[in-house]
């Protein structure tokens, strides 16, 4: 309460105009209304706008027929992509500038061509790298890059006999102690290309020397028989496999897709065997529904050995492409299924996809427990109405140009993703244990030599 003594200043609480205090309190109290009555209808509008803003891939299934999809479904930049805008100097090694490293591209007598190597499963180790060769990202000079690409076709070269496991291995090892840069940072800010499910494993001695390095690879899973995997979720990235050139082109596709109503069976499995309890079980499935399920014998060499067309055709005449895992985890199938304009089942428990800041794949595709393939897989695929295929479809069409190597001046694409991917892999700062800094900001090694007077080879962090 205020002070009785006159001579007291202290402050008064109570107004000496009790009739100005009312009026001036009901002013408030009806402006303090006006403020909530329009901050409530701001909200719901904005509310409103930014549901309209939302990634497709996020709306409910509860009615297909409401998804209206935007022209621009895959978005990079933004609100629900990566970032604002890409800012990326990579360093791409020259096959000249490092002894050995023309072994890992072309073999120990060089007549292995990246022609060969491009195509099939495996043809990403060669895109990226001719990707990379001709991007805007790209620098020439390796003191202003923030990463550094180390070309490699090792999985072409080593399926066409070009070097044996232990030659891979020691030419790595030969290769990586003439990078300065990966001593500096440990391999921290190197990038390698694994394109198969064996990943990193090509080379034996990963885990001794690229426990650092960002790995590219369409392989999540272990891949070895001793429960132990080459990939890391923090530092490594999944990328699409290598769909046939002749389905991803614009134009011209080796086959179109089918309409469901001409489209002859529910699902298919199209692959080998190999041994695989789920494979095995999805062939004696067929058996057991040839009019629901097709899974041909197919034939890789010889008069019946099946052409990329033939495939493709087998593959668009089902609603539903199983794809089951094999020697690791990841079935280029999935990706293939997209441009058939199949739905893809994945039978693979422990599967990486791609780009899963930007992509909701339980919009596009199913997943399905591994342990339960059989007739209750059968009848649940049969139990889904066609208006939801059709809408699973109509936003993998959207979609599915994250699975194509094309060059970054498309808006989407594999290659770009893989950039925006990269970008969140750079750092400012490489701590290796074998590099050392001083006051002035001098890089030096164990032995205080300067960075820039390092010698080759190099003992290897």
């Amino acid at each position: 309460m205020a002070s009785t003594n006159p001579g007291n200043k202290s402050t008064r609480f109570f107004s000496p105009h009790p009739h100005s205090h009312t009026q001036c309190t009901r002013t408030h109290q009806i402006a303090a209304l006006a403020l909530i009555v329009g901050t409530f209808f701001l909200t719901r509008l904005f509310d409103h706008s930014l549901s309209s803003c939302t990634s497709p891939y996020r709306n409910s299934f509860s009615d297909p027929n409401q998804y209206i999809a935007p022209d621009d479904v895959v978005r990079f930049e933004g609100s629900g992509g990566y970032g604002t805008h890409l800012s990326l100097r990579i360093y791409v090694y020259d096959e000249d500038e490092i002894e050995g490293l023309k072994l890992l591209l072309y073999g120990r007598e060089g007549k292995i061509s990246a022609d060969a190597c491009v195509k099939g499963q495996w043809g990403t180790q060669v895109k990226i790298h001719r990707l990379l060769l001709q991007s805007t990202f790209r620098t020439k000079k390796k003191e202003e890059a923030d990463l550094f690409f180390v070309p490699s076709y090792v999985k072409c070269v080593r399926m066409m006999g070009g070097l044996s496991d232990k030659e891979i291995n020691q030419t790595y090892v030969k290769v990586l102690s003439q990078m300065p840069y990966f001593r500096l940072s440990g391999g921290r800010n190197h990038v390698f290309v694994f394109p198969s499910g064996a990943g990193a494993h090509l080379f034996k001695s990963w885990a001794t020397y690229l426990n650092r390095s960002i790995i590219l690879t369409p392989e999540g899973d272990r891949t070895d028989k001793r429960d132990t995997t080459a990939f890391n979720t923090w530092k490594d990235i999944i990328i699409p496999g290598n769909v046939d050139d002749g389905m991803t082109a614009h134009k011209s596709r080796l086959v179109d897709p089918l309409p469901l109503s001409r489209r002859k069976y529910l699902a298919n499995y199209l692959g080998r065997a190999q041994g695989k309890a789920g494979r095995l079980q999805l062939i004696d499935l067929a058996k057991q529904y040839p009019d629901k399920l097709e899974s041909p014998e197919l034939k890789f060499s010889g008069p019946e050995k099946l052409g990329r067309t033939e495939y493709f055709q087998h593959l668009r005449n089902a609603k539903f492409c199983l794809a089951p895992r094999g020697e690791s985890s990841w079935t280029l199938r999935f990706y293939e299924s997209f441009f058939v304009e199949c739905v893809p089942v994945l039978l693979s428990d422990q599967a990486e996809l791609p780009f899963q800041n930007i992509v909701d794949y339980a919009q596009i595709s199913i997943k399905w427990p591994s342990t339960r393939i059989g007739t209750q897989l059968l009848d649940y695929l049969e139990s889904i109405p066609d208006k939801y295929i059709e809408d699973m479809i109509a936003k993998g069409r959207r979609v599915r140009c994250l699975w194509v190597y094309s060059p970054e001046s498309e808006s989407c694409s594999a290659f770009r993703g893989i950039l925006w991917e990269l970008q969140k892999k750079v750092r400012k700062f490489h701590n290796s244990a074998e590099t050392f800094w001083l006051h002035n900001g001098s890089i030096v090694n164990r032995d205080l030599v300067e960075f820039s007077k390092w010698k080759t080879p190099m003992p290897l962090p």
